[in-house]
């Protein structure tokens, strides 16, 4: 990617370092957060098992603003074009985008969804309206998902980004809404269609970072990879040997790439209705 000019955003907390006050989150805490470690999950449920196992706290206040390390600059200006694409595209239907921010961390972290630990991934609490990333993640996905790339990183923060154009948008209702109401297979399939939608979100702001010229040769690729990588049909096979379609809480494999590069090839939010349609 091509972010030499692009403004690093401000609204970035840095918890790296920082320690957390508290007991562990202990045996079940720790095989709740492993069940979780997909992308862009609902967290409630998640975070707020693990807030009840072992509630904890940060030992002092982060600080906010862009990192001045490699990463967190890298991090921080991905989330400044989020901010330039999403302001434009809020401001054509004269509405207004309010950024989320972008907290990094160790290890675990405290959230309004509860407490949260690396091993869940990235992810987005629709309560305080911050995305969490511990940046070992990146590691993962190119180690253990075989996704490497500057521009898969950017597509998991997208993705996480989407899930706050969501909350801003009203999606979040539907989850909401059917929690506790429907079936546990209606319920997966209603998150489904709530992480394509993210996939599909993250695809509009990659196709408005490369009217931005801030996209490589080889960018997309990266980014369908990694779609690919975190497909639900594909983690399945390699965590438990068979895939359960039902059970399907992020979409396929080919589900998330096609999503993706539906929002990257027209770039508009309006085509990125997941609700609206019969077929996934």
């Amino acid at each position: 990617m091509r972010l030499g000019d692009q403004r690093a955003s401000g609204n970035v907390e840095d918890r790296r370092g920082m320690r957390m006050i508290g007991g562990g989150l202990g045996v079940g805490g720790i095989v709740v957060v492993l069940i979780a470690y997909f992308l862009g999950f609902d967290p409630g449920a998640v975070l707020n098992v693990a807030e009840q196992v072992a509630p904890q706290r940060e030992a002092r206040e982060a600080p906010k603003g862009a990192p001045t390390d490699e990463m967190g600059q890298f991090v921080a200006k991905i989330l400044g074009s989020s901010e330039e694409v999403w302001g434009k595209i809020f401001q054509q239907s004269n509405r207004q985008y309010r950024p989320p921010t972008l907290v990094l961390y160790d290890g675990r972290v405290r959230s309004a969804c509860g407490t949260g630990q690396s091993a869940m991934g990235p992810f987005y609490c629709p309560g305080d309206e911050k995305l969490y990333i511990d940046l070992a993640f990146f590691r993962d996905l190119q180690t253990r998902f075989r996704a490497p790339g500057d521009f898969a990183q950017a597509y998991v923060i997208a993705h996480e980004v989407g899930h706050h154009v969501q909350k801003l948008t009203g999606t979040f209702q539907k989850m909401e809404a059917a929690r506790g109401r429907v079936s546990q297979g209606e319920y997966n399939r209603t998150s489904v269609r709530m992480e394509l939608q993210a996939d599909c979100y993250a695809g509009v702001w990659g196709h408005h970072a490369g009217t931005m010229n801030q996209l490589d040769s080889g960018d997309i690729a990266e980014a369908l990879n990694a779609a690919t990588a975190i497909g639900d049909d594909r983690l399945q096979k390699q965590t438990q040997g068979r895939v359960v379609p039902e059970s399907f809480t992020h979409g396929s494999s080919e589900q998330r790439v096609r999503w993706f590069k539906r929002g990257m090839d027209s770039g508009r939010p309006k085509d990125c209705d997941t609700f609206s349609t019969n077929s996934l």
